[in-house]
This record gives structure tokens, sequence and C-alpha cells, in this order.
């Protein structure tokens, strides 16, 4: 949507939805009365103790209502029930939260709204996609459960580009009580703030990588004084200089290479606790890039190792083991 609107009044619905329309360039228009509650206990204990910390139950949710089953709901289990019922309070509830908080078809929710507890049966659960920035809530009960209480409403307006300017005008012209939210530019800002922060990780990661290709260089240029006395060994006992250069590129190719695995390994494993524990999302491990990052690593050390490794090759065998003694 365009605009995300609330703090509409119950007498300003008509009205407003009245204006707007005749304001031109609308496509669509979606509302639904909204209320704000908290959810206590769940079959009749502590909801805290029963689920957990889960963000669900911190702090307030939007709650509606409804005896018609909302446009385009897909329902994963359960039924809606029936237009005008008018029993015991009845809660549909949002299939993938209500799985991470363990409940099913027939839990007792218990919900504070306006200071008042309300218990709902969980009739059915439905899917709910956040990401379509459109009118989503985690409950919704039936119209009986909640007559009477003091709400307002909620909409989202589906706008030509080239009207939004006006329609934002007008809004805040004749209803200086309703706020409207323009969702491009929420959008573009959250946008804006990731490329940001995926730059940052993004130089940060190749500072990383090249302080890692220095410390293998730097290995390498350590173990040169023990590659001359190794080399000289080697050339008295008869091997060639081919051979042992052969020798030392696959040393230095394997210590690259097991370095690369290593961190693999304990790099995905810290990447999978932080993201998993602290940033509570959902893990994904780069198999490809992984790989190639280990592999540059690798021939990073070999080249290192084979440029080390001239000046060994090219020592004397006497002069060496000489100066060892």
């Amino acid at each position: 949507p365009s605009f995300f609107v609330v703090d509409i009044n119950n007498e300003q619905k008509e009205p407003f939805l009245a204006d707007i329309k005749a304001g031109g360039g609308i496509n669509r228009i979606d509302t639904a009365p909204m209320l704000r509650g908290i959810i206590t206990r769940i079959n009749g204990a502590s909801a805290v103790e029963v689920a957990g910390e889960h963000w669900v139950l911190r702090g307030d949710r939007g709650v509606t209502y409804g005896d018609t089953r909302p446009e385009g709901a897909v329902l994963t289990e359960g039924t809606w029930w029936p237009d005008g019922y008018s029993g015991p309070p009845l809660v549909s509830f949002a299939a993938e939260e209500g799985a991470e908080l363990g409940l099913v078809i027939g839990d007792k929710i218990t919900v504070n709204i306006l200071g008042r507890d309300l218990t709902a049966e969980i009739a059915n659960f439905r899917e709910v996609d956040f990401g379509n920035m459109g009118i989503n809530f985690i409950m919704t009960l039936n119209a009986a459960a909640l007559a009477g209480a003091p709400h307002s409403h909620i909409a989202t307006l589906y706008v030509a580009p080239e009207a939004e300017k006006g329609i934002l005008r007008s809004i805040a012209k004749s209803y200086p009580n309703i706020t409207a939210i323009q969702t491009r530019e929420a959008i573009a800002q959250v946008a804006d703030t990731f490329r940001k922060l995926a730059a940052a990780t993004s130089w940060s990661a190749g500072v990383t990588l090249l302080t890692g290709f220095m410390v293998l260089i730097g290995a390498a240029a350590s173990d040169e004084r023990r590659r001359v006395f190794e080399a000289a060994i080697l050339k008295t006992l008869g091997a060639v200089r081919g051979r042992i250069l052969f020798s030392f590129a696959l040393r230095s190719l394997i210590t690259g290479a097991a370095a690369g695995f290593v961190a693999i390994g304990a790099g995905g494993i810290g990447a999978w606790a932080v993201i998993t524990f602290v940033m509570d999302a959902e893990f994904a491990f780069a198999p490809v890039i992984a790989i190639v990052i280990v592999t540059t690593g690798a021939l990073v050390n070999l080249a290192a190792g084979i440029a080390f490794a001239i000046r060994p090759l090219s020592a004397r065998p006497a002069r060496v083991l000489r100066a060892r003694e």
C-alpha cells in the first residue's frame, strides 16, 4: 500500500473514505477495526511461563474483530465461525506464531483489552504475511466478543504514485487527528539503512579476509629459515630441485586448505549461533562463497610458499649445513 492510516474514529470512517475516494487516484482501500491487547494467559496459565519470551507476548498487539472471513485469508487449520455468531468468544490466530507458541485448536487464550480480560477459544489458524505491509493481525475475534468496546479503525490506501502527495495533504488538512504513514518513504528509509549496513558488513568482511591472507603469507615467510635447512638435507640425500619445490608447494596448499576448512567450521557455527539466538532469524549457509574463500586462501598460501621457497632452493647445502653446526 501507498499509505498506512491509523486513528480513524468511528464517526470519521465513512466521511473519510468518501473524501479519499472523491479525490481520485485510489486503486484500493482496505479497512479494519483495531484495538490493542496483551496476551496474559494460555489455558489458564501464565502465557510467558507456557510459551517463553516470544515477541507476540512482549507488549500489546493489534486485535481486530469480524464475522466475515477476511478476503484472501487462507486457513491452515480449523474453520471460521458463522456470520452472526454470538456464543463464547472465538479467535482466529496467526498460524506461524501460533505454532511457535505451541498453540493448537481448542486452546484458550486470555487477552487483556482496555483493562478487561477476555478469554477466547482458538477456532482456526490462518496464514499471515507481514511482509506485504497490508492489514495483518495476530488475532481476529468474532464481532460479538468485542461488541461495544471503544476502538478506532485503520486503513491501507493503494494509490497511484502521482496522487500520493495530494492525498497526504488532504488528510492532514481535513483530519488532523488521523495519522497517514507514507509506506514508500518508510520502505525507502529502511532499505537505505540495510544498504548501508550491508556495505559496512562487506567492508568489514573484506578487511578480515585481507588480514587472514596476510597472516598466511606471514606464516610462510616465518618458515623460510627452516626450509633452507630442509632443502639442504634433501639435496644432500639426492633430491632434485623440482621434487623439493613440489613438497614445499604441497605443504603450503594443505596448510592453506586446512586453515580454510577450520575457518568454515568455526565461522559457520559462530554465525549460526548469532543469527539464531541473538538476532532471532533464520540461518542460511552459503557454501559457494565459503568454498571460493577457502580456495583463494589455499592458493594465496600456495603462492606464498612457492615465493618463499626460491631462496632455500638456491642455497648451497654445504654452506647451510656448516652454518648449522
